[in-house]
């Protein structure tokens, strides 16, 4: 009975420190947003992306590359995929004037399903509009029923920005 307590013990205490670095990660967050003495100018260079047709079963990175075009460093504070088919990683150091940034979305078809898909990515930076999203879309073959569109369902999705 005392092992399952200290288990029980560790358990919650993982929970709790996984749960103070979320907040710590929101309020760099926010304070990056709210500097606006330091917002920039990102430019998309590849802001939505057709990957074509891949099998069911098959995995896809797909990247997207923006560019600092504004007169301060451009950050990355977040990136948050619409869907659990995709995972998202980003530049995380400040990208200099003139220098790119990387998105990379790595998409499971596993987690998905067949037919025509449609994907986003919220971006936010520091930028006036501070969100963005960027998008990918392709053909999901070779699985029990090929007429299924996935077009991003969520009820509160947002509404595509401008870009910055």
């Amino acid at each position: 009975m005392k092992q399952l307590l200290w288990l029980f013990a560790i358990i919650v205490t993982g929970c709790l420190a996984c749960k103070d670095g979320l907040k710590a990660d929101l309020k760099a967050e926010q304070k990056i947003m709210s500097d606006t003495a330091n917002f920039t100018t990102v430019k998309w260079i590849d802001s939505s992306v057709n990957f074509g047709s891949i099998k069911m079963g098959e995995k896809i990175q797909i990247k997207f590359r923006c560019q600092n075009v504004g007169n301060k460093p451009l950050i990355i504070a977040s990136v948050r995929p619409g869907c659990g088919c995709t995972v998202a990683s980003y530049t995380k150091q400040p990208i200099a004037v003139g220098d790119e940034g990387l998105i990379t979305a790595d998409f499971d078809s596993n987690k998905s399903h067949n037919g025509t898909i449609a994907k986003y990515i919220i971006v936010t930076t520091n930028t006036k509009i501070p969100d963005t999203n960027i998008l990918f879309s392709g053909e999901v073959t070779g699985g029990t029923s090929n007429d299924k569109i996935a077009i991003p369902h969520e009820p509160n999705m947002p509404k595509p920005l401008k870009k910055s």
